[in-house]
């Protein structure tokens, strides 16, 4: 039997980690068509994402993890360091791997691995979420096989005989289906949800750990949008307890029926895909990630870019996606409770306006993403 044996490699976020886990299971789905035996193997350092990868049956080679910032830092030389390291790791565990091919997702940690793959004559495939490419990325681009990237706009920054379009790999749990977008489909996840099926349900997100600054916008415009539909909010985990305990501490000023419309949870681990049908608007940071989920799901959003994103990433997915007619964007700068409330309703206000930004992000979408890069990797392996 044929053994097809990938590296896998990535930074530890959730913005490198649900992507590369999307094309595994891609992989795997391609694999089991014929009499091949696959073997995935992840490099590098896994952080809070190690049981994701073993679940998916995806055994795990730990690399030292080195972050280069882009500003004075002590710990760019402690990292240094550890990139030093990571290369004679890297140089004897991929040795005894020896893959047919590498796939990263880039990120903090994968820059040693891949050279050490380059080392190894092992071909590279590269995927870039961003519409801005990192330095590692940039750093990949001159010997990789291929370069994946999410957006057009990023092609300008690497070489051009090597890049495909393929969009961003979404979780298997965020494809969805013709039906799932029927108004049927929207007042049952509402009924799921325990929401009201006959009022506009908000659904702001602001990633597993949570966003600061717009828990703190919705705790200031609560009362006010309370007042015009319902709210699901993802808070995050670890903020999660000291929010409750500042909402506790304002809930008596706030009407109960407002109270009573508003559900924040810390995380929509497996209630994403019914919240998502179910929203008739979304909130959410401007990650590549969360952009293509929302655009999956054809649902119109208002995004909010983080403003210390690496290289300004966030801020160019957001403008970006707006030139597509799918959001609007308020910066972090101009988050003003006046700002974002007037925003928030005035969309809810115009249902043709919401109308058109969901037709928008439908035709934006790419959901199988995670397909057509798994195909170019067998591709290659094949060639």
């Amino acid at each position: 039997m044929k053994k097809i044996k990938v590296l896998l490699s990535a930074g530890g976020t959730g913005g490198h980690m649900y992507p590369l886990l999307a094309v595994a299971e891609a992989l795997k789905t391609e694999v089991e068509k014929t009499e091949a035996k696959l073997d995935l193997s992840y490099f590098g350092a896994p952080g809070e994402y190690e049981l994701y990868l073993k679940n998916a049956g995806i055994s795990i080679h730990r690399i030292a993890s080195s972050k280069m910032r882009r500003y004075f830092s002590i710990f760019n030389i402690i990292d240094f360091f550890k990139f030093i390291w990571s290369i004679p790791q890297a140089l004897w565990k991929i040795f005894w791997f020896m893959p047919d091919v590498a796939f990263s997702k880039g990120g903090p940690g994968s820059l040693a691995v891949l050279y050490v793959c380059r080392f190894y004559r092992i071909p590279v495939i590269i995927h870039e979420s961003d519409a801005l490419p990192s330095l590692t990325t940039r750093a990949i681009a001159k010997f990789a096989k291929l370069i994946e990237l999410s957006w057009e706009s990023a092609s300008g920054y690497l070489p051009t005989t090597k890049i495909k379009i393929t969009g961003n790999p979404i979780r298997r749990e965020v494809i969805f289906e013709d039906r799932d977008f029927s108004p049927e489909a929207k007042i049952a996840a509402k009924r799921t949800l325990k929401f009201d099926e006959n009022l506009e349900l908000i659904l702001i997100l602001g990633g597993s750990q949570g966003a600061t600054t717009i828990n703190d916008f919705v705790l200031e415009v609560l009362g006010e949008i309370g007042d015009r539909a319902q709210i699901l909010h993802q808070v995050g985990v670890s903020p999660y307890s000291s929010y409750m305990k500042t909402l506790q501490g304002i809930s008596g000023g706030l009407n109960k029926e407002i109270l009573k419309r508003y559900h924040p949870v810390p995380f929509l681990q497996n209630d994403l895909r019914t919240a998502l049908i179910a929203a008739d608007l979304v909130i959410s940071r401007a990650g590549a990630g969360a952009i293509f989920e929302i655009a999956a799901a054809g649902r119109p959003a208002i995004l909010i870019p983080l403003q210390s994103s690496a290289n300004d990433h966030q801020n160019e997915n957001a403008f970006q996606y707006r030139s597509a007619g799918a959001c609007e964007v308020i910066g972090e700068e101009n988050l003003e409770p006046s700002i974002g409330a007037s925003i928030i309703k005035s969309l809810l206000d115009d249902p043709g306006k919401l109308q058109k930004m969901s037709e928008n992000a439908l035709k934006f979408a790419k959901p199988s993403a995670a397909n057509t890069i798994a195909a170019d990797i067998l591709s290659i392996i094949n060639s």
